[in-house]
């Protein structure tokens, strides 16, 4: 998200028009009463979270799983879901924090990469699953709307805070928009094409749930889906994520495809090997 090295540096009047309020980003503070500040990419990511779980309690109950455990479930692997945000962020900005751990918390100071949540909550999700009984695929397979309409809402969240900006450029299908800093220029909409590819899958896994061969199918294909589309939208940004020559975005954008294909590959042979 907020790169700290591009807010500390002092902006440049070549680099373009620049935003001449209190914020930075389109509307970064949403609302201020009292010396309160509201941001809107927190209020942003706060609503896709809830409308999320609301899809994902209605989803458990079509399919006959205790909403109340799946409801639990989602809100407790949210935890490790902004955790694995935030220190994936801090990873790829390692020289930043090296030199200033006690930034690492400091929330005011922004700064998360969703892919390494989604990493996360699923890596620690199988005890959890497994204490409150709740099989791993078929629970996946619903937390899976409330995680792509928590992605297209935390999207939106960008757009207005200004943060995952696109690339400058002066193509036909550009919008006018600002960076974090204020910076406003013709822009690649990283943003909403981003946004518009999470609300594409989202269509598709809704028209194709009652069609899926075993637990799980959903959740892997519509993890694949959005990685191939996230790895190939990588290019519109204007800030990319590296560590050396590598571009860390689309690194866990391919493996996590990869291992969403061999998963499918794997529970796919299970279904038709002989009892």
């Amino acid at each position: 998200m907020v790169d700290p090295v591009a807010v500390t540096q002092r902006l440049r009047a070549s680099e373009g028009r620049q935003f001449h309020g209190r914020n930075g980003g389109l509307r970064q503070i949403l609302l201020e009463w009292r010396g309160i500040r509201i941001h809107s990419y927190s209020v942003m990511l706060y609503l896709g979270l809830t409308f999320g779980m609301v899809a994902g309690d209605y989803a458990a109950h079509l399919v006959a799983l205790p909403s109340a455990r799946v409801l639990g479930a989602m809100l407790l692997l949210a935890i490790p879901g902004l955790l694995g945000a935030r220190l994936l962020f801090v990873a790829t900005h390692w020289t930043v924090y090296r030199r200033e751990p006690q930034r690492i918390w400091r929330r005011r100071e922004g700064g998360i990469a969703m892919l390494g949540g989604l990493v996360l909550a699923v890596a620690v999700s199988p005890p959890l699953l497994c204490a409150i009984d709740l099989p791993f695929g078929a629970f996946w397979d619903v937390a899976m709307f409330t995680m792509l309409i928590w992605l297209i809402f935390g999207r939106l969240g960008c757009v207005l805070h200004g943060c995952c900006s696109g690339r400058p450029s002066a193509g036909p299908f550009t919008l006018d928009l600002p960076d974090h800093r204020g910076v406003w220029r013709r822009r690649i909409p990283a943003q909403l094409l981003e946004a518009g590819w999470a609300l594409v899958v989202l269509i598709v896994a809704v028209g194709l749930w009652k069609h899926v061969p075993f637990q799980g199918a959903l959740f892997l294909s519509a993890v694949a889906a959005y990685g191939i589309g996230r790895c190939a939208l990588q290019w519109t940004r204007e800030e990319q994520d590296r560590l050396g020559m590598l571009n860390v975005q689309q690194a866990v954008c391919a493996a996590l495809v990869a291992l969403s294909l061999v998963g499918l590959l794997v529970l796919w042979l299970g279904q038709a090997s002989p009892a």
